[in-house]
């Protein structure tokens, strides 16, 4: 199994929103798969939402200098929008989002929303189920998986 993040700014959290995905990839960029967890959770706890971003005058904490100079170039950029429009293909439009794929055979299922723990090994189940031949639907809502309230 393997975890990755897909970033997806959605327009009505601009500009903050893709200003702290640049941050987060060229955390990322600089410092390994390690630092760019640390930068999403520095962000997630530090951003005021609703697209207000960080609050003003704050800085994330030991910026590097390879990180600097990724924020300044357009890498970045090239890669926010590539995972868009990779979102954008698979269906997603809003966040948060989960994508379960089985890279064996090639099923895949979306959750919409915030998803919890039984909700998830629900879909996990689902979707690695021996003898299933299809999914009732390529895409769920978070709620509709388990009987967990949301």
């Amino acid at each position: 199994m393997s975890w990755q993040w897909h970033h997806l700014p959605l327009a009505m959290h601009e500009p903050a929103a893709s200003a702290e995905a640049r941050l987060v990839e060229c955390i990322g960029e600089a410092g390994g798969p390690a630092a760019f967890w640390q930068a999403v959770d520095w962000v997630y706890a530090n951003t005021r939402g609703d697209g207000q971003g960080l609050p003003e005058g704050l800085r994330y904490p030991d910026l590097t200098p390879a990180a600097q100079q990724c924020l300044a170039s357009d890498r970045p950029d090239a890669v926010i929008h590539a995972q868009v429009e990779e979102a954008v293909k698979n269906g997603v439009s809003a966040t948060p989002a989960l994508q379960l794929r089985d890279r064996e055979t090639g099923k895949a299922l979306l959750l919409h929303g915030s998803v919890e723990g039984d909700a998830l090994l629900s879909a996990l189940d689902l979707l690695t189920a021996s003898g299933t031949t299809g999914l009732p639907s390529k895409e769920m809502p978070a709620d509709s998986v388990g009987d967990m309230p949301r």
